[in-house]
């Protein structure tokens, strides 16, 4: 259910969601958070788990505290798990699940690694390396394996600092 009280097709969660993640693009993440937020309310923990994975990844993006960002990361990542290719592909068919796995475990060991947790981070960049097979060689599955390069060489240097090449949502 939404404000008004009637349910949202699939479609206008994922039009909503692309919404407020174009927000936190032009400039304000204030905004772009409340509004995925709002989203949240109206999914919840149990909802869609395209909505819940995509909401929470982008969600993770909007947030400076690698604390708060690593927990929308791993409701990012649960959600993925409780995806289907099957339901994925009613959202677009040229899409996998599998191809997923790499940001989210990407992301998930950034988070560590900012939090100074060097052994999960490790773990985690571990498993997005080994799922990098899913990705193209277009220009998505470039960023990916650079940012996993850059953050296995901040997790061997154990560097806590933001990586410049970070998303940020904004």
């Amino acid at each position: 259910m939404n404000a008004t009280g009637t349910t949202q097709s699939a479609q206008e969660t994922m039009v909503a969601i692309t919404r407020a993640v174009e927000l936190g693009r032009a400039g304000s993440p204030e905004a772009a958070r409340n509004a995925l937020l709002e989203i949240w309310a109206t999914i919840g923990p149990q909802g869609d788990p395209l909505h819940r994975c995509t909401l929470a990844h982008y969600l993770a993006d909007l947030y400076d505290d690698a604390a708060q960002s690593l927990c929308w990361d791993v409701r990012a990542l649960d959600a993925a798990d409780s995806l289907t290719d099957e339901r994925l592909r009613r959202h677009d068919e040229n899409l996998d699940v599998r191809g997923f796995y790499p940001s989210l475990h990407l992301n998930l060991a950034d988070n560590y690694r900012r939090l100074g947790s060097f052994d999960a981070a490790e773990h985690e960049i571990d498993a997005a390396r080994d799922c990098l097979d899913a990705l193209g060689n277009d220009g998505y599955g470039v960023m990916i394996r650079t940012a996993v390069d850059e953050v296995a060489e901040a997790i061997r240097n154990r560097t806590t600092a933001r990586r410049t090449s970070a998303p940020n949502g904004r």
